[in-house]
């Protein structure tokens, strides 16, 4: 399972450093801090669902389903719980940056469907 998503990781993480850069040029250290900080929570999000799947010993379509619904679920509430805290206690965040570079890597980990073991 990590094989699969290694190179999706890795994308997700080298577009939140040019985020990252792009945003700290133009809005200065709290663009590229915000910047910075959603790409992460997209990239924590992702591990923590790879973690939940690669961990599971499913027998059946049926279990192979709950266990994906749940590392899904538990991938949401953690991007709910990590963009709650950046955004109740980092004051001068650049929402843009923030939002911007957390879509960006979501979208990233999305394509890990298409990625096929060779």
């Amino acid at each position: 399972m990590w094989k699969t998503f290694r190179p999706v990781i890795g994308l997700q993480l080298l577009s939140t450093v040019f985020a990252t850069l792009v945003a700290g040029w133009l809005a200065g250290i709290h663009g590229g801090i915000s910047a910075a900080a959603g790409g992460l929570i997209g990239v924590v999000a992702g591990l923590a669902f790879v973690a939940l799947v690669s961990g599971s010993k499913a027998r059946s379509s049926g279990e192979v389903l709950l266990v994906a619904f749940r590392a899904e679920a538990a991938k949401l509430a953690l991007i709910v719980v990590l963009l709650w805290l950046v955004l109740a206690n980092y004051r001068e965040v650049v929402v843009l940056g923030l939002i911007g570079s957390f879509s960006v890597s979501i979208l990233i980990f999305a394509m890990a469907s298409f990625v096929r073991d060779s």
